[in-house]
């Protein structure tokens, strides 16, 4: 796992990091991996495509140590994007996340950044 960009000054920063996750919405069900996650939203692959605004229920699954947490949440697409296989990448902000399951998030990063960026010290 990596931070997208080192120099990348976001204060919410995200890394690249592939984790089940299960997207829900407009009666269809999507289990695939993120691309890149931060405690605000994730990139992820689907099938089919979901319009920008699209409420969106989330399940994702976290490795934290050596077990496995969940965390479920709501979100709303803010990006569609068509890819030549047929596939669609979604941008998915978690705007409906109780302060429980977003610290699991920002544990999940914090194992992954410097300790002078971690999360917490960002008010993730």
């Amino acid at each position: 796992m990596k931070r997208l960009n080192p120099k990348d000054k976001r204060q919410h920063p995200r890394i690249e990091s592939e984790l089940p996750i299960k997207v829900a919405a407009n009666g269809y069900d999507f289990s695939t991996t993120t691309q890149n996650v931060s405690c605000l939203g994730a990139y992820c692959t689907i099938t089919k495509y979901i319009p920008p605004f699209t409420k969106v229920l989330i399940k994702l699954t976290l490795p934290i140590g050596k077990a496995h947490t969940g965390v479920n949440c709501k979100g709303v697409v803010v990006r569609s994007e068509d890819e030549a296989t047929g596939h669609f990448n979604i941008a998915i902000f978690f705007n409906d996340i109780k302060e429980n399951q977003r610290k699991k998030i920002e544990q999940y990063v914090n194992q992954f950044l410097p300790k002078d960026t971690a999360v917490s010290r960002l008010a993730c």
